[in-house]
């Protein structure tokens, strides 16, 4: 199974691009799209679920183009946009027998699989109460469950653990994990530790653009020997902003521990190993 994004752009007006001459080929396991707000990513995804149509390029499934045969991406496909809606006065298995009849699934089979999505989805225990009733979290793992029905082949998660608290992360990690055997997912998310931890591959982006793809050990070459520790005053951070791309700060008594990235380090550095979030803030600051 191979989606093939070839030089695809999303124009708006003369001057105005949501996403510009960007290519990429994507097979099984999990991509994890990583960018900053604005970046284009929901812009991307809605055009790989059909959802919108380039303005130039193609996008191909296995070699058909899916702006002129939607239907053999819709009938593989499962979405969970950013602005997943729900049925409120239904509950999760109502809404998801519901949705499962809109994507043509049903069967004997059915109930059994609702059952085990509520479970792997910790919903079990309120799947009868209406959807209203349910917390952020609840409502967005209601959502994964709903992609996850028809067993796809290709699964789009566009910033799928907004309002999920640590744990439902982690849950929501290993079941993501598990489909990626026989299938192409792509996750969507400006939150480095969101992607590193299960993505086979990595894809940076920023202003509509493509900045880096490849596996993470590959992104993260890409700044070795950048990466240091040193302790400043309070009052240097200002100035040391300006200079050098800060990653992290931490109190140390009454001085500051910093992590940045730099070609030369400044006196009393430490080199550090770098890591994907590293990488992720050098290639969107200096593009």
């Amino acid at each position: 199974m191979k989606l093939d994004i070839q030089n695809v752009s999303k124009r708006y007006n003369r001057n105005k691009y949501g996403l510009k001459d960007f290519f990429i080929t994507i097979e099984k396991g999990i991509l994890g799209l990583l960018g900053p707000n604005g970046a284009g990513k929901s812009t991307l995804l809605k055009m790989i679920a059909t959802v919108s149509k380039p303005t130039d390029g193609i996008i191909s499934l296995n070699k058909n183009n899916i702006a002129k045969d939607p239907n053999y991406m819709r009938k593989q496909l499962g979405f969970l946009p950013q602005d997943f809606g729900v049925y409120p006065n239904l509950n999760a298995y109502e809404f998801l027998e519901y949705m499962a009849a809109m994507k043509g699934v049903g069967g004997n089979n059915l109930k059994p699989r609702i059952t085990q999505l509520l479970e792997g989805l910790n919903l079990i225990d309120a799947a009868k109460k209406p959807i209203g009733s349910y917390s952020g979290g609840m409502k967005q793992r209601v959502g994964i469950a709903q992609v996850l029905l028809n067993s796809p082949k290709i699964i789009i998660f566009d910033e799928p653990t907004v309002g999920l608290d640590p744990e439902e992360r982690v849950r929501f990690r290993n079941l993501i994990s598990d489909l990626a055997n026989d299938s192409i997912v792509i996750l969507s998310s400006h939150i480095v530790s969101d992607i590193d931890t299960i993505a086979d591959k990595v894809a940076i982006m920023k202003n509509g653009e493509l900045l880096s793809h490849g596996n993470q050990e590959e992104i993260i070459l890409q700044i070795k020997d950048k990466v240091f520790e040193t302790i400043i005053s309070k009052e240097q951070l200002t100035s040391f902003k300006t200079s050098k791309i800060v990653v992290s700060t931490s109190r140390k008594k009454s001085q500051l521990l910093v992590r940045y990235i730099a070609d030369k380090p400044v006196e009393n550095s430490n080199k550090k190993e770098a890591n994907l979030e590293d990488a992720y803030l050098y290639l969107t600051k200096i593009n």
